[in-house]
Parts: structure tokens; sequence; C-alpha cells
């Protein structure tokens, strides 16, 4: 039966070509409006650790001084210094645990044909490598041992390595970096979190840094740090702010069972009260310990504007839905003779409706292609913007199966009003009638 239904429903839409036409293209305007802002909204909503993000913890501390203070209402600082930092690292609480903090390094590559350049880099501690998941396509990360000695190693960019080396397996070269040499011991496979959740201060999506070196070894090279730095009371003062207690500029994460993140907080607070006691922290415990996606809700990574207009296009969606029904109980209701006649020699209300709605369904399947014809023109304009996020607003699978999925099922919802009233026209007053 449903071949039948559809055949006719093919022959009613090429009936009459322009209210056909109107309806589907009701039905794109919609979809193409809904589906760039959807697709958006989905890439900037992501998880960028999947299956890692629940075991991940940003950890927060508050040194602060007491200026500004509200217990139960001020939050702790994004960043800890590097006495905290370094305090943290050697309590071991947590089965893996990174510091880290971003920059810039100057690279002299060794072939003559290319010119010195910067290159966005990450001083971090041995664990990133382990606890993100970030995989290796030549040699391997640094270990604990290399963040005592200070090593002279680096990790570059799967980018990097092709920029300098052609792509081939680079381990054990030499790369000067800041005007000391470095050797190459790994080249990153595939791996483009997005956003970058470790650092949400680059605002950077789907790209990484291209160096990656030890924290201590940035240190004693005197790399340029380039990520926010907070200080207060004397900590702007001296030589090397950054080292002392009174600034705020390096990321702290710990991997934890989610059942040991109470535990893991708890410490936290312990640590807190020693350093009050001790005279560093002015304030009183004041922790937060939020994993992944805890940690992209609270700094509102997805804008405001994104989903305003996500909103707005759905709204753009229903209008034209509506109209989409009004066009479609018109073109029922003039053929409730033809139904009539079906309804005299036997078909039930059950198949009319039925046939009515899998008519519904072929200009929201059609209407889903148009719809999908402007999506990716809007994505292609999205591109264009110069939004941090721009150049992620692809269409990807999950996306093109939703698009022909909402079509589908915005048209059969909007094909049920007027299926139903057609349905219920008596056969015998048609057959008087015509």
């Amino acid at each position: 039966m449903f071949s039948y239904y559809l055949d006719l429903a093919l022959r009613s839409l090429r009936r009459n070509i322009a209210l056909t036409a109107l309806m589907v293209l009701a039905v794109a305007l919609g979809i193409g409006a809904s589906m760039t802002t959807l697709t958006v909204l989905h890439v900037l909503s992501g998880d960028p650790v999947p299956g890692r993000s629940a075991q991940l913890y940003r950890a927060q501390i508050d040194p602060l001084d007491a200026s500004g203070y509200r217990p139960g209402q001020t939050q702790p600082p994004d960043q800890v210094t590097w006495i905290d930092g370094m305090n943290l690292l050697r309590e071991k609480r947590a089965e893996r645990q990174a510091l880290m903090t971003g920059g810039q390094v100057a690279v002299q590559p060794d072939n003559t044909m290319l010119d010195p350049f910067y290159e966005a880099a990450r001083y971090t501690t041995a664990d990133f490598f382990p606890m993100f998941g970030v995989p290796m396509e030549y040699g391997r990360a640094w270990n604990a041992a290399d963040d005592e000695a200070s090593a002279r190693v680096a990790v570059i960019s799967a980018a990097l390595n092709e920029r300098l080396f052609g792509g081939k397996d680079s381990t054990g070269q030499t790369l000067r970096l800041s005007g000391a040499a470095f050797r190459i011991i790994g080249v990153l496979g595939d791996w483009h979190p997005n956003p970058q959740f470790y650092d949400l201060s680059r605002k950077s999506y789907g790209q990484n840094e291209g160096v990656y070196v030890p924290l201590s070894t940035s240190q004693d090279v005197g790399m340029n740090q380039d990520g926010r730095v907070d200080c207060w009371g004397n900590g702007g003062s001296g030589k090397n702010p950054s080292h002392t207690g009174l600034c705020v500029w390096l990321q702290f994460w710990v991997q934890l069972d989610p059942s040991a993140a109470p535990a893991y907080k708890a410490f936290l607070v312990d640590y807190s009260a020693q350093q009050k006691a001790l005279g560093r922290f002015q304030r009183p415990p004041n922790v937060r310990l939020r994993n992944v996606i805890q940690w992209l809700d609270y700094n509102q990574v997805v804008p405001d504007d994104v989903r305003l207009q996500t909103w707005l296009a759905f709204g753009f969606l229903l209008v034209c839905l509506v109209n989409m029904m009004g066009l479609m109980l018109a073109k029922f209701m003039r053929r409730s003779g033809e139904l009539g006649v079906r309804r005299a020699l036997g078909a039930s209300r059950r198949a009319l409706f039925a046939q009515l709605l899998i008519e519904s369904g072929v200009i929201g399947l059609v209407g889903g292609v148009g719809g999908l014809l402007l999506a990716l023109l809007g994505l292609w304009l999205v591109r264009r913007q110069p939004a941090a996020y721009a150049a992620l607003a692809h269409l990807d699978l999950a996306m093109l199966v939703a698009t022909f999925l909402l079509a589908l099922g915005a048209s059969l919802l909007a094909g049920l009003l007027p299926a139903w009233r057609a349905c219920q026209i008596a056969p015998a007053l048609q057959l008087k009638t015509n």
C-alpha cells in the first residue's frame, strides 16, 4: 500500500506545481535557517575529549587577598600560582596531574629556505599526554624524569613537522627554540580538541600548539609566556613576578575516577586551610573541582548570540510550518470530492489519513534537500565571519541525517491537522454535491 499511496502523492503534487513549490520553499527556508544555527551550536557544545571528560577535572583554589571576598559567592581564580601548582604536583593525590601554561617560541629552522618564525607553544608536565589521550605519530612524550631534569626535549605538532621536515619522522632532530637547542622526541598524531578546553584563555578551536616542552625547561630557558597573568598586592613587581605567590597564571588539571572526586576536593580544602594557617592565604578555603563539561559550561563556551540565533531560527521554522499547514489545508480541502469518492468506494479514514501524511512527508523530504543546500550556503557564510569558531562550521554526518529527520518530522507534524480535517468530510455530502 505504501507504494500506491506514494504514487498518489506524487500525482497530486504534480497536479499543482505552484502550490507544491510554495510548500517545499516554506520547509526549505525553515530547515536551512535551523540547521545552519544548529550545526554551529553542535560544533561548539560538543565533548572535546569523548570518553575522558568525566575523569578530567580543573582544580581551583583561592590564594587572593581578602579584598572583595564574599563568602559563598566569590569564585576562586581559574588559574593557580607557581608555588601552589608545584605543591599540588608534589602531593600526587590524583591518578595523573598536569600543570601548564601557553607561550610563543621563536623557531629557527636549519633549512635556510625557511625564515625564523613564531609558533604557539605549550609548557606542561609529563602527564599532559597520557591524561588527555594525545596520540603520537612518531616517537614518544617526555617522562617525569625529564621534568625533574629540565631536559631540553620537545614534542611538535604534525603541522609543524610537515613544515620543517616534510612530514618525515623527525625524532632525534635538533630544533632551536628561543635560542636554545632542543631534541625532538615526538610528533603528535591526529589530535584537535574543540575547543581547546585545557586553556580557554587562548580561545582556540580545532587547533593545536605547534611546540610542547617541559614546564621546568621553559622557565630555565626563559621562554615567553603569553597567557593571562593576574596579580594582586606586590605580585606585579620584581624581575620575575610570575614565580611569586601573588600571581595566578598556570592551569592545573587532574585525572580522577568520579568516585574519588569528593576526596580530592576535600584535599584541596585541607591544603587551603594549611596555607591560610601559614599566612599565605587570607581567605577561607574556597575551592572548586569541575570536570570538562562542567568547566565548559562555567566558562560559557557557547556564545549567547549563538544560542539566541538558534532559538530565533527555530521560531522562523515554526512560522514556516504554520504557513505550510495553511497551504496544505487549502490543498486537501480542494480535493474533498476525490477523497469522498475514495471513501464511498470503501477506503477507510485511516487509509486516507495515511495517504495524505505520505504526501506531507514527500513535501518534507524535497524541502529537506532544499534546506540542506541552504544550510550549506549558510555555513559557508558563517565561515567567512571573523569569529574564532567560524572555521569549524561544517556539516558532519550526524547533522546531515538530522537535516532530513527534522524536515520529515516537521512536515508530518504540519500535515496532521490538514489530513485529519480532510478525512472528517462525509462522503455522502461530497457525492451529492458532485
